[in-house]
């Protein structure tokens, strides 16, 4: 069989890439150029070499096509050496061909010294006469290198050819590359959307804020009450009480609803920089400002601004911050101009800003400025009528952001959440149900929280008519109901434990049980 034309092998070649410009995927792409190779009538093995990214910014490049045919046996390219599927970046003929984006050609390259001295043995043993290499150049940034290795020596245009080919290789891996991007974003935002629309549905009436407690029913009214109104809202609540998702709820139920909410955390900005936060600063106006920036204030024009943890500005920022609050007027730092902000103040704090105020730590103005129309969030402690619903909320949250299978909340569990303090109230409940989610493995929920003394001598609440007795207890409630008559008897003999009339004598128990018993249920005398 006559051997095939170069120019027609080139022409050929130059066909197959034009068919991959619209290849979508990187791997199909390298495949089909592995597979879709020309054969040669002078034996070349073609070789593509991608440059990897690794850790702690390490280069390499790794073999990730190669094709070829001609006098190899089998009509096959032999299998390249381990030296040459990866390699470091800029080091030998092949890394330096990716660091400088040069080409190079070597003539018996088996004899050279230092560029492919690794396989100099491969390459008698296959005869190679010949490494033609290109750089894989797209806008000036190289995305790899095409190789070349020959066994009889090849026409003399074709380190052209190949440099034309390695630039049409550029433009489809590039293009397959920008092809997988928009598909992983798109799926990205279908499960984005997807998400949101599911959480629409579980938040119900009030958004986020989930329950039906009369506390909760009051705050719902009151945002009702104020959010369409221009007035500023101060949200007063202990850490973890859900304070943001009160602003937010007055946010989207506002006028300013579409427009941007801007939250500032002042518990987290250094006391240098609130100005800066607050109002923007101008080029120069201190050392870092390298270019003019854009406050909060700025950011928040025409919509709301969320002042979180008010109660931490400090007092020589609170003068300024009363001003822009009043006639809604502000410079950047280091700037003469004056700015306009229309904004609408929504500020939350965990601080009794009375006592702060009294304490002269927080300026009176700007506390009745703040103060147009308080909010009050009860802790979760005194609403443990929403623990079922706010948990059963959390446990399809935690579902679908961890990606864990669904678990099995009992009714023995929910006896345990509402048995507990909160101290650190919804927040704490999030966590808490996160790591049971992580633990069950699709099971049951099990909760592993300290039963507060006064908290564990209430009854669990119940629905059931007042002198019925339940069906049965769970293994909470008997616990309970053992530690009241235990705390019952103790409190009848004055904390007598042995001896007549003793508790141990009206348990019948032994003396020395019934102390462990004492200090296993933590009972005090006091109680």
């Amino acid at each position: 069989m006559e051997p095939a034309d170069p120019l027609k092998v080139f022409e050929h070649m130059l066909g197959v890439l034009l068919e991959l410009a619209e290849e979508p995927s990187l791997d199909r792409l390298l495949l089909k150029l592995s597979t879709g190779a020309p054969r040669s009538p002078w034996g070349t093995l073609v070789v593509i070499w991608l440059i990897e990214d690794g850790d702690a910014g390490v280069r390499t490049l790794y073999a990730a096509a190669g094709g070829g045919a001609g006098p190899f046996e089998k009509d096959q390219p032999p299998r390249l050496p381990t030296a040459l599927l990866r390699m470091p970046f800029g080091l030998g003929a092949i890394g330096g061909i990716a660091a400088t984006g040069r080409p190079m050609e070597l003539k018996h390259p088996d004899q050279d010294p230092e560029d492919l001295a690794e396989v100099a043995d491969w390459l008698r043993t296959e005869h190679i006469c010949r490494f033609l290499g290109s750089p894989i150049i797209y806008k000036d940034e190289v995305l790899g290198v095409l190789g070349a290795f020959c066994k009889v020596e090849p026409p003399e245009r074709m380190a052209h050819w190949q440099r034309i080919i390695a630039a049409q290789i550029a433009g489809a891996i590039v293009n397959a590359k920008a092809f997988e991007e928009i598909r992983q974003l798109k799926d990205q935002l279908e499960q984005q959307n997807a998400y949101l629309r599911e959480e629409v549905v579980d938040a119900k009436a009030w958004g986020d804020l989930v329950g039906e407690s009369s506390a909760l029913r009051q705050v719902v009214s009151q945002i009702e009450l104020v959010a369409p109104t221009e007035a500023s809202v101060l949200i007063l609540g202990e850490t973890g009480t859900g304070k943001e998702l009160v602003a937010h709820e007055i946010h989207r139920q506002s006028r300013r609803k579409d427009r941007t909410m801007v939250r500032v955390n002042c518990a987290s900005i250094p006391k240098d920089l609130y100005e800066s936060e607050f109002f923007g600063h101008a080029r120069g106006a201190f050392t870092g400002a390298i270019k003019d920036r854009a406050g909060r204030f700025e950011t928040a024009d025409g919509g709301t601004l969320f002042l979180d943890e008010i109660g931490e500005v400090p007092p020589e920022v609170q003068g300024k911050l009363l001003r822009v609050l009043q006639e809604k007027r502000y410079e950047r730092v280091g700037e003469d101009r004056t700015r306009r902000a229309d904004v609408r103040i929504v500020a939350a704090t965990n601080r009794d800003l009375k006592k702060e105020v009294e304490a002269g730590r927080f300026r009176q103005d700007l506390y009745y400025r703040l103060n147009v129309f308080p909010i009050q969030i009860a802790p979760l402690r005194e609403r443990m009528e929403d623990i079922r619903l706010l948990a059963q909320h959390f446990v399809n949250r935690s579902v679908k952001d961890l990606r864990c299978p669904e678990p099995r909340l009992t009714r023995a569990g929910l006896v345990q959440l509402q048995s507990y303090d909160w101290p650190g109230n919804v927040r704490e409940l999030q966590n808490v149900i996160d790591r049971a989610v992580i633990l069950a493995r699709g099971g049951i929920l099990e909760f592993n929280l300290p039963i507060p003394a006064v908290q564990a001598m209430a009854e669990p609440p119940s629905k059931l008519a007042q002198g019925e007795e339940p069906e049965y207890l769970t293994e909470m409630e008997m616990r309970q109901r053992e530690r009241k008559n235990l705390l019952a008897i103790l409190n009848k003999t004055g904390w007598k434990i042995g001896g007549n009339g003793g508790a141990a004598e009206i348990l019948g128990v032994k003396p020395t049980t019934l102390v462990s018993r004492i200090k296993a249920m933590g009972l005090k005398q006091e109680e």
